[in-house]
């Protein structure tokens, strides 16, 4: 009995008599209600419900937990307007997740939010791993690629970033401008040592570039992205991690191919809390430069 949410579900269709309801009015999914349910009496090892056509109906050891439930809901109800106000205040901790090649916008984005908000403890993490939003994990995502499908997640398209093909001048200045697809196999290029078929630019690298032509390789984002700067090789950068590194030359300026979606995620419990809308609305003011920058 750990788990207020399944608690709350199960109080909320007993009291509305359907998932729909339910659903709405905890402003979840309904799929979100009908998991909880099923947890809950798994965990009980008792039906808590008699489901019908026209919906539920709480069973006798239903209507016993309800009693618990409401009580408990009452209790929240009282503190929550004890201290009302609280949780209108922008502070406290932010908790942003996103991945290597974003790093620095979003580090950037945070910081100018904090700067308006110094009330904020914000903390960064770069991890290709996807974050648990519903454990608390973090508080807001930014991904890339396919559209989170979580049914407890609030997605939101964030921006479209390109990547581009270049090199760094002192590579040209040694072997030259790559002239088009049949030149590749004259050029040296970096990599990534690990390579997803699911993130476009490495699906590129993986396509287009024999192995025997990758002759540097990078365990990480930064030090590929280095090693493309120190003229190593020819490798792919999101377009504006290009512009800012000096001396950095495109060399196909043009590849809707490599064109990635960028989503801000949150998790509906969260989604509502003024940190949160404050800084996914700073986020998405910042994302609007990042695609031209």
């Amino acid at each position: 009995m750990d788990n207020w949410d399944e608690i709350k579900t199960a109080y909320q269709v007993a009291r509305m008599g359907t998932v729909s309801g339910a659903a709405e009015v905890l402003g979840v999914h309904h799929a979100t209600v009908i998991r909880h349910i099923d947890a809950l009496e798994t965990r009980l090892g008792a039906k808590l419900f008699q489901r019908h056509a026209r919906g539920y109906t709480a069973t006798e050891a239903g209507q016993d937990l309800m009693q618990v439930a409401q009580t408990t809901n009452d209790q929240f109800s009282q503190l929550a307007g004890r201290i009302h106000g609280r949780g209108a205040a922008v502070s406290g901790e932010l908790v942003v997740t996103t991945v290597a090649p974003m790093s620095a916008l979003v580090a950037e984005a945070m910081a100018g939010f904090q700067r308006e908000h110094p009330e904020i403890r914000s903390e960064l993490i770069v991890d290709n791993r996807v974050l648990r939003l519903e454990y608390g994990e973090a508080h807001v995502a930014i991904r890339a690629g396919a559209k989170d499908e979580h049914p407890d997640n609030i997605v939101q398209n964030l921006a479209d970033l390109s990547a581009t093909l270049c090199a760094h001048q002192s590579y040209i200045d040694q072997f030259g401008l790559l002239k088009g697809d049949d030149d590749i196999r004259n050029h040296r290029f970096v990599s990534l040592s690990e390579l997803s078929s699911r993130v476009p630019f490495h699906r590129w690298i993986m396509e287009n570039v024999p192995p025997e032509n990758i002759v540097f390789r990078a365990s990480n984002m930064l030090s590929y992205e280095d090693a493309i700067a120190a003229g190593a090789g020819i490798g792919l950068m999101p377009i504006f991690e290009a512009y800012r590194r000096d001396n950095i030359v495109e060399l196909r300026p043009d590849m809707p191919e490599l064109i990635t979606k960028l989503w801000v995620v949150t998790h509906v419990d969260l989604h509502r809390t003024s940190k949160v809308q404050g800084f996914t609305k700073y986020l998405k003011e910042a994302a609007k430069s990042w695609a031209s920058n």
